[in-house]
């Protein structure tokens, strides 16, 4: 019995630990748009909480599971407290890096885009429900986070740099490998492709048609 016992603890310890690099990495994320938006620490630490546990929040209303994880466990505020002070202190080092919002971004686009597509495979829902509710949970915190820091979503126009359609591939990567290898590989293999897609678009070989009206 024991040595049946001890990977199931050993995945869900694996699959927690995933969900808490996510929400520093989109703690991170919001945390230093704010920086840069000249918020006030107050300010910072409620976009990078808000833009941190909004992806999964969005995941656990659509999988059935109330309240929100974030609230039946508190460890997950507290990472996302972690990556808020961190952004606050360190932004302007930070901010020297190219690009150090979106690779956080990246990040915690495809920790929660795999893990939306785990839940709601357990949740029992179609293949089209995987897919949405996957995208969904990914792309939820950055759309508050652009909302509330007065930006237009990432999401709606950046034909070149793949968002919400790499949350999507991210899901289905799951939907496809989740019977054959462990949740935890599932959601590792999920994000990957996610990360993979958004640096191919960053290089320019992948990119979404965009319709262009007369006159537009």
């Amino acid at each position: 019995m024991h040595e049946l016992e001890l990977p199931r603890v050993d995945l869900q310890t694996g699959l927690h630990w995933l969900d808490l690099i996510g929400i520093v990495a989109f703690a991170l994320s919001g945390a230093l748009l704010a920086v840069r938006k000249r918020f006030d620490l107050f300010g910072v630490l409620v976009l990078g909480c808000v833009t941190a546990v909004g992806g999964g929040a969005i995941r656990d209303t659509l999988t059935g599971q109330t309240p929100p994880l974030f609230l039946r466990d508190e460890s997950y505020l507290w990472a996302a407290l972690l990556g808020s002070v961190l952004a606050f202190a360190f932004g302007e080092r930070l901010a020297r890096f190219e690009r150090t919002i979106s690779v956080f971004d990246t990040v915690g686009l495809g920790l929660f885009a795999a893990s939306g597509a785990l839940g709601a495979i357990n949740f029992g829902l179609g293949p089209l429900g995987v897919i949405f509710t996957g995208a969904l949970s990914g792309v939820g915190g950055g759309i508050i986070r652009d909302l509330i820091a007065n930006e237009v979503p990432e999401v709606m126009y950046r034909r070149d740099q793949l968002y919400a359609t790499a949350a999507a591939a991210g899901a289905f990567t799951v939907l496809l490998v989740h019977p054959y290898v462990t949740p935890f590989q599932a959601q590792a293999s999920g994000a990957a492709v996610v990360i993979l897609a958004r640096w191919l678009s960053r290089r320019g070989w992948v990119r979404l048609p965009v319709r262009r009206l007369p006159g537009g």
